[in-house]
């Protein structure tokens, strides 16, 4: 609100409401996935949620800083969900709470808390665990298995040792590893795992959850429409160049954490640059990043590593993009 009188100064958005405002904006993804999926993603959030409140009043404790104005800001619970939903939903429990101490201690409080981490602390959090346990992390529910809330409980405490039957391969995994087999472009997308991918929908959910968050002015169009746009036309560049090894741009769009990442990771106010123009640098390199991961490296999705190597160049990117002082050369 802008006042009508003089010094005319308008009212900042408190933290909290900005990071309420994120908690709505996921749950529309969360509630598509556990109609697709079941409840394993609940066990992730609620897991994470109570690990890192409960770290977060620890550290807050040790540090001698009122823990209340911390743990009410939602902060910490936003940060529980973006790594929550992106690891599966059919993980163990120790894996959510390892991730979760990760995000919280050493990228969050180490950096001296909120506001002053460089890095996005769920993406650490969710690097660390695909770097330590790949196989946990790259294995997803199978759209061809009905998993029931019993199993679910199995899974969530015991891990997968008896469940491989509805674990499946990503299918930007399984995009990468059929290449490898030498099938074709035309074969791959043939195939049912393909064909009928649920996530596509749960993509979708988190695009409308961040069309809500531009429609708040929460965030900007600058980041999530650059991604976009820089993920599709690279991936339409490299797919009229050579159609029977690289995927058509739809695919790449609506696979992976593609709108997840458009809309709520990259979109972080503290990790992230400031500047309008160096919102469009920084997600045009997160995207063409996240691409050349995806094809040419080790990972299937490369989300995190492409957003914690742009981190690091966030004070560069705002130094340089800062408009010039009136009056000074």
């Amino acid at each position: 609100m802008i006042s009508n009188q003089s010094p005319f100064v308008q009212d900042t958005t408190s933290v909290s409401y900005i990071m309420f405002l994120v908690l709505v904006a996921i749950i529309p993804g969360i509630l598509v996935h556990c109609f697709l999926f079941g409840y394993g993603i609940l066990f992730n959030i609620i897991t994470a949620t109570i690990t890192v409140l409960i770290t977060e009043y620890l550290i807050l404790k040790a540090r001698n800083y009122p823990v209340k104005p911390f743990l009410t800001d939602y902060s910490a619970i936003v940060t529980a969900w973006l790594l929550a939903v992106s690891i599966p939903s059919i993980a163990p429990w120790w894996i959510i709470v390892i991730g979760s101490l990760f995000s919280i201690i050493f990228a969050k409080h180490f950096y001296g808390g909120l506001g002053s981490n460089l890095f996005n602390p769920a993406m650490v959090g969710y690097a660390i665990l695909l770097i330590s346990f790949p196989a946990i992390m790259t294995k997803w529910p199978s759209a061809y298995s009905s998993v029931s809330f019993g199993e679910q409980l199995k899974l969530f405490f015991f891990g997968m040792n008896n469940y491989d039957a509805i674990a499946s391969a990503t299918p930007l995994d399984y995009l990468k590893t059929e290449l490898i087999l030498n099938k074709n472009i035309d074969q791959i997308l043939a195939e049912p795992i393909i064909k009928a991918n649920p996530l596509i929908w749960v993509g979708v959910a988190y695009l409308l959850g961040g069309l809500f968050l531009i429609y708040k002015k929460i965030i900007t169009w600058h980041l999530p429409l650059t991604y976009l746009l820089t993920l599709f036309l690279i991936a339409s560049l490299f797919s009229l160049a050579n159609p029977n090894n690289f995927a058509p741009f739809y695919y790449h769009l609506l696979n992976g954490g593609t709108f997840l990442a458009a809309f709520f990771i990259i979109t972080d106010p503290v990790s992230g640059p400031t500047t309008p123009k160096g919102k469009i640098f920084f997600a045009f390199m997160v995207a063409m990043l996240v691409y050349l991961i995806r094809i040419f490296g080790g990972y299937p999705e490369g989300i995190a590593f492409a957003v914690i190597f742009m981190n690091i160049c966030v004070p560069l990117i705002d130094k340089l993009s800062q408009p010039k002082v009136f009056g000074h050369d």
